[in-house]
């Protein structure tokens, strides 16, 4: 069940010289959609913004191979690596 919004009653801001306002510091670093859905009138509100190039993280088999991976990781103690041996592969393919 979502949480309720807490309502609150209107404040009176002033727009600078520079067309800006104050939210408030808790919402300072924030991202935050604007929608003027009239001359005049903006709802804002507080939102993610996903980079499109890091959009398929957030698919669900992304998600998938990251859990298979992380419990792969839980589930195989870290070895030693022979970094020649590593290199000869490479350098063969």
């Amino acid at each position: 069940m979502a949480a309720m919004a807490e309502q609150s009653q209107p404040v009176v801001k002033v727009v600078g010289s520079n067309g800006q306002i104050s939210l408030g510091k808790k919402y300072a670093g924030r991202q935050v959609l604007v929608e003027e859905s009239e001359p005049g009138v903006w709802l804002v509100r507080t939102a993610t913004v996903i980079p499109d190039n890091e959009r398929w993280l957030h698919q669900p088999q992304a998600a998938d191979d990251l859990q298979n991976a992380l419990q792969w990781a839980n589930d195989h103690e870290p070895q030693e690596s022979d970094i020649e041996h590593v290199r000869k592969q490479l350098s063969n393919d």
